[in-house]
């Protein structure tokens, strides 16, 4: 880790024990994911990076631009950590997913260091398949975990203890071309509607010269398109499921708001939408080719980065665009967990406390740029005089996004689950990338939006019967008794 000359090492003290965590839904989270094959995921994964003979250890990542990144600082970590070897497995997200959830799930031990989400955390704690990792960050010198985000800590908790701990944290927001507007004579609102959307995107795009727009994720995935839409069925009304573990994929609502983002995608979007994920859709917007862009607010990374982009400093970012909400933004974090199974969890914790501590935040500006800090995570990083400086544009956007952040926020029906862009169950995983197949092949034209719909009812009202069934049975006076 990056640390001022003469300054000293931080101590770090094995922690206390953590406490045993309940298995509420264990065997039921379990079933769902064995069926997700390991494949050859072990040490010897894509993206393995390492070196010394000292105590390894197997980090299993999503691959990303800012994991680029930690990975291309490792000789940082080496020369504060001589004793331990770092063996990356980084994988496309879909796949990262399906492999740590398998591997964690049936107590694989294939992993020292798993990048999860605030999807997991909660599930995964309850479950006890991830460490306590509050008794570490208390007892690490220099570490405040008070500084994280709060929303984003919140998000990461069980009964006020951390069990993963962010390397960033995201909302979502709208990022336009300022000066494509300004050519234009057009203007942004403060808060656009998805009607301002479709027809700003109208009146911009160009497809003879390659310029849609707007970028907008198509491909299959629930932490592909159905991130973005899931805020769309939020703000237009739509829920998942209701209180009563009803499915309503087919409601009005949420056909009325899947329409609306096909329809713009499919009219004003870029070419091959319905294989365009985050990272597509950052290359197209960085390379100047869309007006507008709606995503994860951790696109700044790379959009302001002039080393990687062309449209450094001519962006400007205001909040998600609503229908009925006063905002429309998610929450989501990728963070760092320890899979209780691991055998190495000190050399661990040195690791995924490099990784989120203050000092990398400076290492990465100082060694790569400001542009690429990775933001979200804690909220000294935007008192950072130079990171103050460089992110200028959307740094308020960012914080405001994240605060906003909230069911209360951005949903108009009460829901029984946790989560704002996914279901906080253990069958979302399967769920929600069935239902993004169907949503992906609307995209491409495939099906209409009532067909792809009526199919992803049905699976969801799959789901919903064993919810119901145990709502049934906790409102029961007597189990198995009359009602």
């Amino acid at each position: 880790m990056f640390r001022p000359p003469g300054a000293p090492a931080r101590t770090i003290r094995r922690p206390r024990a953590s406490r045993p965590r309940g298995r509420r839904r264990a065997a039921a989270a379990a079933a769902g994911v064995v069926a997700l094959s390991l494949g050859a995921t072990a040490c010897a994964g894509a993206g393995a990076v390492g070196g010394g003979d000292g105590e390894q250890i197997v980090v299993a990542i999503v691959s990303n631009p800012q994991m680029q990144d930690a990975i291309s600082l490792q000789d940082e970590f080496r020369a504060e950590h001589p004793g331990i070897d770092v063996q990356f497995v980084s994988l496309p997200e879909n796949e990262a997913r399906a492999k740590i959830t398998a591997s964690v799930a049936t107590g694989g031990g294939e992993f020292d260091v798993v990048m999860i989400s605030n999807y997991e955390t909660p599930m995964w704690a309850e479950n006890g398949w991830i460490e306590n990792l509050q008794p570490y960050a208390e007892e690490t010198e220099g570490y405040d975990p008070d500084d994280f985000v709060p929303s984003v800590r919140d998000a990461l908790s069980v009964d006020g203890d951390l069990y993963s701990v962010p390397f960033y944290g995201e909302s979502s927001f709208l990022a336009y071309r300022e000066d494509v507007f300004a050519e234009a004579g057009l203007e942004m609102p403060d808060r656009p509607t998805w009607d301002d959307v479709q027809e700003l995107a109208a009146e911009l795009e160009d497809p003879a010269q390659d310029f849609s727009g707007i970028c907008l994720r198509g491909l299959a995935g629930w932490g592909e398109v159905m991130a973005p839409l899931s805020t769309v069925m939020n703000t237009f009304g739509g829920q998942w499921f209701d209180e009563g573990w009803n499915a309503r994929l087919d409601s009005p609502e949420v056909k009325e708001a899947v329409q609306t983002y096909v329809d713009t995608v499919r009219e004003h979007g870029q070419p091959g939408a319905a294989t365009s994920g985050f990272g597509d859709c950052l290359t197209r917007f960085a390379q100047g080719n869309a007006a507008m862009w709606y995503d994860a607010t951790s696109m700044v990374s790379s959009i302001e980065d002039p080393a990687s982009s062309t449209v450094a400093g001519k962006t400007g970012y205001v909040p998600a665009p609503v229908e009925k909400t006063d905002a429309a933004g998610w929450l989501y974090s990728w963070s760092l967990a320890i899979p209780s199974t691991s055998e190495h969890k000190d050399a661990a914790w040195d690791f995924v406390s490099w990784m989120t501590d203050k000092d990398y935040i400076q290492l990465v500006g100082e060694k790569l740029s400001w542009e690429r800090v990775p933001p979200g995570s804690r909220l000294s990083t935007y008192e950072i005089p130079e990171y103050a400086e460089v992110s200028e544009a959307y740094a308020d956007a960012t914080l405001t996004a994240m605060g906003e952040a909230t069911q209360e926020d951005t949903m108009l029906q009460p829901v029984p689950y946790p989560g704002i862009q996914f279901v906080g169950i253990p069958e979302f995983q399967d769920l929600g990338t069935r239902v993004g197949q169907q949503i992906s092949a609307a995209v491409a034209g495939q099906k209409t939006v009532d067909e792809a719909l009526e199919q992803s009812q049905r699976y969801a009202e799959t789901v919903a019967e064993t919810y119901r069934n145990e709502q049934d049975a906790a409102s029961d006076p007597e189990p198995g008794g009359p009602r």
